[in-house]
């Protein structure tokens, strides 16, 4: 798919495209998603037919997913999906709402909104579907989408033998939400890309002045670069000053960036309906100095053999706690110094909805969300750290957290555009 994306050599000045260009490229890859890959996950997880309705201030999780770009979406929205078998996916639009030609069908153009739910009542008792998916998920979050309210009228609007065949469209929300096609695999490197741009600007003279700027400064300075470049953060941005306790003492506690302190980020955004989820270190150069400490480099090494450990045990059909306990076993007897595993999917959303890899205070077994099996074209944050005890700490514990995105395929687990292995040096 020719998704006519900024060079690679301008991938480092935080190039993106244009809104015009956006609507193209996500418009593009959502035809891929419906025409190739939701047919199939809604014959492999055995639904006839699943409905997505919300409404226009409220809109489902999922429904984001599957609304073009440059969508105006009032009040009563209405998607209806229904496998025909050989004749293929049913796609149907019953608001308001206009779309591309071609996304969907739209049988109704009306604003009277009874009228709406009768034209879904005639739809459904037309083609009578044995089970209905409706987004009622209790595990994953983004799969609970269908409002109380919404789900009364719903109720109230068909017959009984149709309520009857109502069932949670968990699976197929699951496997819709975390599975990438194969054009958004090639954007997402786009889309790390342009993260790493930002974070490489922050970690430098161009925004610290050692002894003025603040760990604040620099949190308000990644939110705004973003905001300016018409991106959304995919989170509060997190930049954290990383001292020893005497130090912090010696400073009085001041979140102030001087020479010698190192800087940990959390940092993500949001972008071409995708997300990003990085945490990478930088270090404040003393003067004389040309790089960080010997013991601050070998431990950033030890991150780095704990994330190749993270890569090679990736296998479909393990799920997330498995996974978490392959990898702790394998770090442990190659010697990784205090390892911990937390790492959670990524895609469509943040922290859904594919295997979740631990957490931070559970490094054994996360029922439900733990329990999701790992599946092809899965992206995820490789979120983990190592940690040593530092003699020029006087033996205090630093723990070193780093986060970079990934993407599991047929070939295995790979990252998506590189990762730190050297501190920023500023």
């Amino acid at each position: 798919m020719n998704l006519d994306l900024p060079t690679s050599a301008s991938y480092r000045s935080a190039a993106v495209l244009p809104l015009r260009q956006r609507a193209e490229v996500t418009t593009r890859i959502l035809r891929e998603r419906l025409d190739n890959l939701l047919p199939a996950l809604m014959r492999e997880t055995g639904y006839d037919m699943w409905l997505v309705l919300c409404q226009e201030d409220d809109y489902d999780p999922v429904f984001r997913t599957l609304m073009h770009f440059d969508s105006w979406c009032p009040i009563l929205q209405m998607l209806v999906f229904l496998d025909r078998g050989e004749a293929g996916l049913e796609r149907i639009n019953l608001s308001m709402t206009r779309t591309p030609p071609g996304l969907y069908e739209r049988p109704w153009t009306g604003t009277d909104h009874e009228e709406q739910w009768t034209v879904l009542r005639q739809i459904i008792e037309e083609r009578d579907p044995q089970r209905i998916g409706i987004n009622i998920g209790s595990v994953q979050w983004a799969a609970g989408g269908l409002t109380h309210n919404l789900y009364n009228q719903l109720v109230q609007a068909l017959p009984q033998r149709y309520v009857e065949r109502l069932i949670s469209a968990e699976p197929l929300v699951t496997r819709w939400l975390a599975a990438l096609s194969e054009g958004e695999i090639e954007l997402y490197r786009h889309v790390v890309s342009v993260a790493h741009a930002l974070l490489a600007e922050c970690y430098s003279r161009a925004v610290i002045v050692p002894g003025v700027t603040t760990s604040d400064d620099l949190e308000w300075h990644y939110w705004q670069r973003v905001a300016d470049l018409g991106l959304e953060v995919s989170f509060k941005p997190f930049f954290n000053i990383v001292r020893s306790k005497r130090r912090w003492d010696e400073l009085g506690g001041l979140r102030v960036i001087h020479p010698g302190d190192m800087i940990h980020s959390d940092v993500g955004i949001r972008y071409l309906g995708l997300i990003s989820d990085n945490q990478e270190w930088a270090y404040i150069l003393r003067p004389g100095e040309g790089d960080a400490p010997e013991e601050y480099r070998r431990l950033l090494a030890e991150g780095n053999r704990l994330q190749d450990i993270y890569l090679a045990e990736f296998r479909e059909g393990l799920t997330g706690n498995e996974l978490l306990s392959n990898i702790l076993r394998r770090a442990q007897r190659e010697g990784i110094g205090y390892p911990k595993v937390y790492s959670h999917s990524l895609g469509h959303c943040l922290h859904e909805p594919g295997p979740l890899i631990g957490l931070p205070w559970e490094q054994e077994n996360c029922p439900g969300r733990g329990d999701v099996p790992l599946r092809e074209n899965y992206a995820f944050t490789m979120e983990l750290s190592a940690g040593a005890e530092l003699a020029a700490w006087g033996g205090e514990l630093l723990r070193m957290s780093l986060e970079e995105d990934v993407v599991y395929t047929r070939e295995g687990c790979r990252l998506i555009d590189g990762r730190q292995d050297q501190f920023y040096l500023v």
